[in-house]
């Protein structure tokens, strides 16, 4: 329950700062976006890599595992 109040308060403050009649942090929050997109993305990609590279290791994993257990059969 806490952490939705603490959520919500964030997310108003949030709100209230990219305003123009709040804080008017609207032209510095779209400077900040357009500057953590690149760095963004590239942490996505990576990450995107490595779940890749795990699951087709799972899946060979997987298919051997299941060939083991075919030819004991």
């Amino acid at each position: 329950m806490v952490a939705i109040i603490v959520g919500l308060i964030l997310i108003a403050f949030t709100v209230f700062a990219a305003l123009p009649g709040g804080l008017a942090w609207g032209a510095e929050i779209i400077a900040f976006l357009k500057g953590c997109t690149p760095v963004l993305a590239a942490f996505v990609g990576l990450i995107s890599v490595f779940i890749g590279i795990a699951d087709l290791k799972d899946k060979k994993e997987a298919r051997i595992e299941e060939e083991a257990t075919a030819s004991k059969e």
